[in-house]
């Protein structure tokens, strides 16, 4: 069985992730769409955003890579590269009989992992906010579009959104 990689992120139209490693912008329903995605799948982190979370994502197996050799959490798998994390990541995969891994960022993350992904679910919120940290640069051209759903903002939220679901079209490399 082949096992995809799949990035998963919420993205402003100026390209903003993050600001003071957390989303400038608060959509509920984007989150549960995030939650309900990923669920029982692995999921490879960033030691910041794992942080910023404050602990693992239940009902996934969390994987946080981070550069720090004697980093420990609670809960979590600890590597040191995104490509063990990847690894890891895809073994438990197949041990579970799943067909798809989720990379959740951040930045760097993202960056080092894009050449690999199989898809991408892009959440384009419609805001252009400030922020320290972006989602990295990809031509979109090498990517098919295969889902596109438009949500207005609910009460409490602060921007609309769009769901796209994007997936290579040529084989990685």
């Amino acid at each position: 069985m082949t096992v995809k990689i799949s990035l998963i992120a919420a993205v402003a139209e100026n390209g903003v992730i993050g600001k003071d490693n957390w989303m400038p912008w608060h959509i509920k329903s984007e989150f549960q769409y995030f939650k309900n995605t990923t669920m029982g799948r692995p999921i490879v982190m960033g030691r910041k955003s794992f942080e910023a979370l404050g602990k693992p994502l239940p009902g996934r197996q969390n994987i946080v890579v981070t550069r720090d050799r004697n980093y420990k959490a609670a809960g979590v798998i600890v590597t040191h590269s995104v490509e063990d994390g990847i690894g890891i990541a895809r073994d438990i995969a197949k041990k579970e009989g799943l067909d798809e891994i989720f990379i959740g960022g951040g930045s760097e993350i993202y960056k080092l992992s894009l050449p690999d992904a199989d898809r991408l679910y892009l959440t384009e919120i419609h805001l252009k906010p400030e922020g320290d940290t972006y989602f990295p640069p990809f031509d979109r051209g090498d990517w098919k579009e295969i889902k596109r759903e438009f949500h207005p903002k609910k009460e409490g939220e602060t921007a609309d959104y769009t769901i796209t679901v994007l997936e290579r079209k040529l084989p990685k490399g």
